[in-house]
């Protein structure tokens, strides 16, 4: 029997989603857990598996097409199968929206210029450029220019068939590049720049605006002896080949999932007049993608070893970087950690991420003069900050939890038995 494929919900947050491209066409055969579209969301571009095995009998929605959550986007049954005609369609815009004017008939290409930014910048106070996620990834990958690209899709969205002919037309040129700032008495205008807000970007300045303004923070610091981490990381990395050798980080998330068990209070979500302390332990990790910022969701992290983390976490992360996560990657943390030791910061606090109740900031593990027995040494030191919503926890907890986590990360023979 035909079985209806409906949007996704992936988020307690997410209302609808664009349909960004069919990867399985009618007619093709299609197994359990196979990817059938691609669709973007506000925080990516998400694969879409199919929950059944058969043949693609029906794409209801077109390409470019934004869906509400629950609605059908296809069909999927057995070879030959006959469906009803009268599955319902899905416009090419929200319900609560006026009709889109009718894009213009695909005029040829015009020529596609290389630009360092091809995928964001706009010149002009008025230009807005509509892209999909894969079209900005095709045009990055091959510094063309998305401004000077005529897009056919809905409301003159630029979408992969437009870069693509582009691509094919050969009539890209080059860019004038600016000028090079020099040294002179002379002074250089440099036009202003207009950058198009992504959905990612919107939706991260939408939930960070509603966190700060809802959530009441507080903070609490500690820093670590990160020496005994940094020693058994050396040792145990010597017999690991180089992709799956640990980091400092995997050494965190491994730490927080452990001390989470003695603080079901901040593996939590606050949800209206009641707290839902979570029986998972499910740590999220912030990632840096083009254009924002994802999470992505390690499941059951307090039960696994940490090479085993280590080798999911960097999984999950470059299926985020590369605009190809799977919903289960995105969805579910319990707890989320904001790493920017790489980058030589010492210190910073994170905004909570709701409705869970906490979030730890990471800074660098260093190698600084301390005071031991009176003694000056050199030794590793970590700072962290853990962020709180207060309607959960109270600053003595939060403080108890910053001390139970250095149990850990001080001697972390115990993450490894």
């Amino acid at each position: 029997m035909a079985e209806t494929i409906n949007m996704p919900k992936l988020g307690f947050d997410m209302a609808e989603g664009m349909l960004v491209r069919w990867v399985k066409q009618v007619g093709e055969n299609i197994n359990k857990g196979d990817v059938l579209a691609e669709i973007e969301t506000d925080k990516a571009t998400v694969e879409v598996e199919s929950p059944a095995s058969g043949v693609v009998l029906q794409h209801i929605v077109e390409q470019g097409t934004i869906v509400p959550v629950n609605a059908p986007i296809a069909v999927v049954g057995a070879a030959g199968e006959v469906i009803s005609d009268q599955s319902p369609a899905i416009s090419e815009k929200r319900a609560d929206e006026k009709p889109l004017p009718t894009p213009p008939a695909p005029a040829p290409v015009s020529q596609a210029v290389s630009s360092p930014e091809p995928s964001s910048i706009v010149h002009g106070p008025s230009s807005m450029i509509k892209a999909s996620p894969l079209a900005r990834k095709i045009a990055r990958e091959n510094n063309l220019d998305l401004s000077r690209i005529q897009g056919t899709g809905p409301g003159g969205r630029v979408v992969r068939k437009d870069v693509e002919a582009a691509l094919s037309s050969n009539q890209m040129s080059k860019v004038e590049g600016r000028p090079s700032p020099a040294y002179s008495s002379r002074i250089t205008s440099y036009e202003d720049e207009t950058v198009q807000l992504t959905k990612l970007r919107q939706a991260i300045a939408r939930r960070m605006t509603e966190s700060k303004t809802s959530v009441p923070h507080f903070y609490v610091t500690h820093e670590y002896k990160m020496d005994a981490v940094m020693a058994l990381r050396k040792q145990i990395n010597e017999y690991l080949p180089e992709n799956e050798k640990l980091s400092v980080n995997d050494f965190i998330v491994k730490a927080a999932a452990l001390t989470l068990r003695q603080f079901p209070n901040l593996n939590a979500s606050f949800a209206g007049d009641k707290v839902i302390r979570h029986g998972a332990v499910n740590v999220g990790v912030a990632v840096a993608v083009e254009n924002g910022l994802l999470t992505i969701a390690h499941k059951d992290t307090d039960q696994k070893p940490l090479r085993q983390i280590s080798n999911e976490v960097k999984a999950m992360v470059a299926r985020a970087r590369e605009g190809k996560v799977k919903p289960d990657d995105i969805e579910g943390s319990t707890f989320s950690i904001s790493n920017l030791g790489m980058y030589d910061v010492e210190n910073f606090i994170a905004i909570v991420n709701p409705p869970e109740a906490a979030i730890l900031a990471v800074g660098s593990a260093r190698e600084v003069p301390v005071v031991e027995n009176g003694e000056i040494k050199i030794g590793w030191r970590m700072k962290a900050t853990i962020s709180v919503d207060h309607r959960v926890s109270d600053g003595a907890e939060a403080a108890q939890f910053m001390q139970a986590l250095a149990g850990f990360l001080e001697n972390p023979v115990r993450m490894l038995v």
